[in-house]
Parts: C-alpha cells; sequence; structure tokens
C-alpha cells in the first residue's frame, strides 16, 4: 500500500483528544498498547529510553537531548508530537525523517495487526491515532538498531501510549493549566498524571516550578524510591539576557551553550537536556562528552518556536504559544523584538478548548493589528468566537476566511515591520508550510 494510502487512512481516523460531539469520550489503557506491541514483538524492549513529559517545553526539551546523543554518536530515535507540516516529522533517527517507504510499510504493518487483535477478541477497538503513530514509531526504531529512543510523550503521562517502556531516565518540564478536561483542573491533579512516568527505583530530572507541581513530583518520587535530579546548576547566571551564549560546567569542563532556541523558557529546556545527557553518561555509560553537549545544543533543530524567517521583504516569527503558558513564554521572548516604530502583527488562531480570552488579554496589547485565521482542525475555535475575545481586549482585530488570506493581508500591512504567527500548532504549520510555498520562500 502506498503512503498517500496511509495518510489517507490515518486523517481519517482524526488525531484529536475529543469525540466528535453526541459521541462517548474514548478510554485509554496502557494495556491496549501492550496487547498490540507484544503482537508486533515487543520492539520497545530492545531499545533503551529517556521518557519526556510536561505540558510546555517537552519536544523541544527532547529535540536538544536527541541532538547532543547524536552529536556523541549514539545512534538516537526521536519520537515527538504533535507535527508541523507532516506526519514524518515525529519519527526521526539521527535527526533524519522516517522516508515516506517506510512510514507506510509500518503503518500498514502495525494497523493489520490491530485488525487482527480486533476480530480475535484481543482488543476491544482499533488503536487511536497516537497508539498506532507510537507502535509505529518503536518497530522503526528497532528495525533500524537504534541506541537509545527519546520519547516526549504526547498528553498526561500516566496513560499515554509511550508509558509503555522502562525509561532509564524521566524528565518532566514545566507544569500549567492544559487538557483540564483529560488531566483534572489543578496543578496538582496534573502533576500526577506526568508523574506517571516515572518508575520505582528510576530517575526523575526536573526544574523547580509551581509549587504544588514541584511538591507533587518531589511526594511521587520519593514514594518509589527514584533519584531527583535538580537541573538549576545548568541554567544561565541570574540576570543574564535570554540571547547570545553562556556557558555551564558539565562532565568535569566548561561547555558553552549557543541554542538556537531563543528565550528564558528555552533555558529551562536545554538546561533539562543537559542534566539528562550528563546522567546518561554518568549512570549509563553513553559516550557523551562536553564537546557533544556543547555542539548538540548549537545543532538543535525545533522548528516553530520563536523561529524567525524571511519571505519577501517580510521578517516573521513563527510560535506555537498554544495555552496560556505558552502566551506567557512568547511575550517575554518578544521583549525587545517588536519595534516601537514599525506596524506590529499578529495573526492568531487557537483550538476552542483552549482559553482563548486569557490568551488574548496575554498577547493582543502588544501589537498594532491582530489578524484572525481559521484552521483546519474538528476542534478549531471560530473565527467568531476568536473576534469575541479580540473585542474584549484590543480595539483593532480583522477576521478572515483562510490561513493563507490572513498571511497575505499580513504582509500587505507590514510596512517593514515583524509580524507573529501564533497560537495553535495547525496554524503555524499550515503558515510555515504556505510561506515555504508561495511567498517567497523561508529564508
Amino acid at each position: 500500500m502506498s503512503y498517500a494510502a496511509a495518510i489517507e487512512q490515518l486523517s481519517a481516523m482524526a488525531p484529536e483528544l475529543y469525540t466528535r460531539p453526541g459521541q462517548p469520550r474514548r478510554k485509554f489503557s496502557l494495556d491496549e498498547v501492550r496487547v498490540l506491541l507484544d503482537a508486533l514483538g515487543n520492539p520497545h524492549r530492545r531499545i533503551r529510553s529517556v521518557l519526556i513529559a510536561g505540558t510546555n517545553g517537552k519536544g523541544s526539551t527532547a529535540s536538544t537531548l536527541a541532538s547532543i546523543l547524536t552529536a556523541s554518536g549514539v545512534r538516537t530515535g526521536l519520537y515527538t508530537s504533535p507535527h508541523l507540516e507532516r506526519v514524518n516529522e515525529r519519527i526521526r533517527i539521527d535527526q533524519t525523517e522516517i522516508a515516506d517507504e517506510a512510514f507506510a510499510r509500518l503503518y500498514f504493518h502495525v494497523h493489520d495487526a490491530a485488525q487482527r487483535l480486533v476480530l480475535e477478541g484481543r482488543l476491544p477497538q482499533l488503536p487511536s491515532f497516537f497508539e498506532i503513530l507510537t507502535a509505529q514509531a518503536l518497530l522503526y526504531f528497532a528495525e533500524a538498531g537504534v541506541e537509545l529512543m527519546v520519547l516526549e510523550v504526547g498528553m498526561g503521562g500516566r496513560l499515554d501510549a509511550t508509558n509503555v517502556v522502562d525509561p532509564l531516565v524521566s524528565v518532566i518540564t514545566d507544569i500549567s493549566l492544559d487538557h483540564t478536561e483529560w488531566l483534572g483542573g489543578t496543578i496538582a491533579a496534573i502533576a500526577r498524571e506526568k508523574a506517571g512516568i516515572l518508575r520505582r527505583g528510576g530517575t526523575l530530572i526536573t526544574l523547580p516550578q509551581d509549587p504544588e507541581a514541584s511538591r507533587v513530583l518531589t511526594a511521587a518520587a520519593a514514594e518509589l524510591g527514584a533519584r531527583q535530579l535538580n537541573a538549576s546548576a545548568f541554567l544561565p547566571p541570574a540576570g543574564l539576557a535570554t540571547a547570545g551564549s553562556y556557558e555551564v560546567h558539565a562532565l568535569g569542563a566548561a561547555v558553552e551553550v549557543a541554542s538556537p532556541l531563543t528565550g528564558a523558557h528555552q533555558q529551562r529546556n536545554v538546561a533539562l537536556a543537559i542534566a539528562a545527557a550528563i546522567e546518561l553518561a554518568s549512570a549509563h555509560g553513553l559516550p557523551i562528552t562536553p564537546a557533544a553537549i556543547s555542539a548538540g545544543i548549537r545543532q538543535t533543530r525545533w522548528p516553530g518556536r520563536l523561529e524567525r524567517i524571511k519571505t519577501g521583504g517580510v521578517e516573521w516569527i513563527l510560535d506555537v504559544a498554544h495555552n496560556p503558558a505558552g502566551a506567557e513564554a512568547l511575550r517575554s521572548g518578544l521583549a525587545g523584538v517588536l519595534s516601537e516604530d514599525r506596524p506590529r502583527l499578529l495573526v492568531f488562531s487557537c483550538l476552542r478548548d483552549k482559553p482563548v480570552g486569557e490568551m488574548a488579554r496575554i498577547l493582543f496589547p502588544l501589537f498594532d493589528q491582530v489578524i484572525l485565521a481559521p484552521i483546519h482542525s474538528a476542534r478549531a475555535a471560530s473565527v467568531e468566537s476568536l473576534e469575541a475575545a479580540a473585542r474584549a481586549v484590543v480595539a483593532s482585530a480583522r477576521g478572515t476566511g483562510s490561513v493563507r488570506e490572513a498571511l497575505q493581508l499580513a504582509a500587505e500591512s507590514a510596512a517593514g515591520g515583524g509580524v507573529v504567527v501564533a497560537g495553535s500548532v495547525y496554524l503555524v504549520g499550515e503558515a510555515r508550510s504556505l510561506l515555504g510555498s508561495e511567498f517567497g520562500g523561508i529564508k
């Protein structure tokens, strides 16, 4: 079967966390994922792994750690979600995306195995979009003989499909309110779900953060007898500007940190990656050196995170600020970037289950003009609801009929100023694709 057929089938499964109105919510179970993986030969048991959970920053942390491992000569599998432009982005070995042919072959192999298990009564339902992709990734990494997998948790932790592995290290990034209808309505409840990736006698790497989250993580680690490592030693010196490089001490030497991922929030993610790399070297014998840590950080590629690109004389900043914490991080990252004497424009959209009013209060006042765009998702907020949120915050907000129209309007209005495209991953992914194909190409 072809790659196009695989993508068509996957798209029909709808990679959504929520069912359509009137349908019962899906119940997730690691037991079902384990049944599927057992039928596939338990590929996850053949490879060592690192598991990374959190609300914001887990993808950046995973990408940075994987880049460090690759720079160290460790054959590394990286599994992340969601994707920006094409689903292959989620499955990489040494920063190279899975090829279309391999993706299609593994998709149908996993899908056919799942169908047999349903017919035999060993599975009550076909796996979800994310469960299928997770099984594909694990099988791909095992077949390719990777030495270590870096796996980003999709949502939560305790019941996420990635949590079938037995990680050498569990990393938990900053926790905030998101997916509350699934994970709970408090920071403490969400932190308990994230803490589900810890293992008895294992290792937790994290940073001090929201007091409730820190309390829950510390208690969970203590209950399991897990070592808790604080990555604070790898943060930059206090008061250092977010731009430029700095040095930290790691593995007995000074390490230059010059990440292409900008912003104070990314410094926290890089610190977590450095701490994980040191633990993998010190406790598990991976051949990671200070020079490799520096090179890996410098070579990290993670688009759509305060990403600056130029097309047709316009400078665009793309960021997947998909929740209030992400919006706050973007606001901080834009400090000193937006010019006071040139037009400041925002192209924005988000999903309807996000607190759009709160995100609007955080971001919209920074801009002279806010342009609102519809996105292709069953969970998309309507332009009308975005306009209502905007009216409560700013006077100048304009709805459009498509992302293409929103980008065109922004380009025409920029007049030498900057345009920020932010909000949903769906928005940033579509915008990035359009900027590369129709607006002069990404530079």
